[in-house]
């Protein structure tokens, strides 16, 4: 799934960096959810995690706005 993931963002023209970003907060929000599929999830378990960065990891809003656009890319 994960190589799914970054043939799309490479088909999109990002940067290394920002690919490198998107696969961290991906694999993370899986962690997070006991190593559930993406696929099984839903808005609940994306906003949990989004406040669990937020909160929890006291993260900046331009990093979880990168955390949310990750996310995204698995629809």
């Amino acid at each position: 799934m994960l190589d799914q993931v970054r043939q799309c963002i490479r088909l999109r023209h990002f940067s290394l960096k920002t690919e490198k970003s998107y696969i961290y907060y991906i694999r993370d929000f899986i962690l997070f959810h006991n190593k559930r599929h993406p696929k099984g999830m839903g808005a609940d378990e994306i906003q949990s995690y989004l406040s669990h960065v937020a909160i929890e990891r006291r993260a900046a809003a331009s990093t979880q706005t990168v955390a949310l656009i990750a996310l995204l890319l698995l629809q």
